[in-house]
């Protein structure tokens, strides 16, 4: 008795089914839904791009020796690390917010973080 190898059919023509015309799909699944714009993420991109700005202009301000007061010498290093740490994450999510508005290609509401 010949062993039959078990990776090869046993029926050389095989048969298929037919497929239904109606699969169970619609077009509706495979839209995107509207993204709503996420207005507290915005301005809280907001309030750090601000006030990293305007932290990183004072710390820039004391190292470069237009603010000479003898209480703020030694405070422009610390100025311009916290601006950074605001500015640098406020003006990314604003720039992705602005790209989105403008429905630049890749860009959308979703790539923001959202507190929900």
């Amino acid at each position: 008795m010949k062993m039959r190898n078990p990776l090869k059919p046993k029926n050389k023509a095989r048969r298929f089914a037919q497929l239904q015309e109606d699969q169970g799909f619609t077009d509706a699944q495979f839209e995107t839904p509207e993204i709503p714009i996420p207005w507290n993420a915005i301005g809280l991109a907001t309030l750090l791009f601000v006030a990293g700005g305007v932290l990183l202009s004072i710390g820039i301000l004391i190292k470069i020796g237009t603010i000479t007061s003898e209480i703020w010498l030694a405070r422009g290093t610390p100025f311009i690390v916290l601006g950074s740490i605001m500015f640098i994450p406020g003006a990314y999510h604003l720039y992705i917010a602005y790209c989105a508005y403008y429905k630049y290609p890749g860009y959308d509401f979703s790539l923001i973080p959202d507190w929900d």
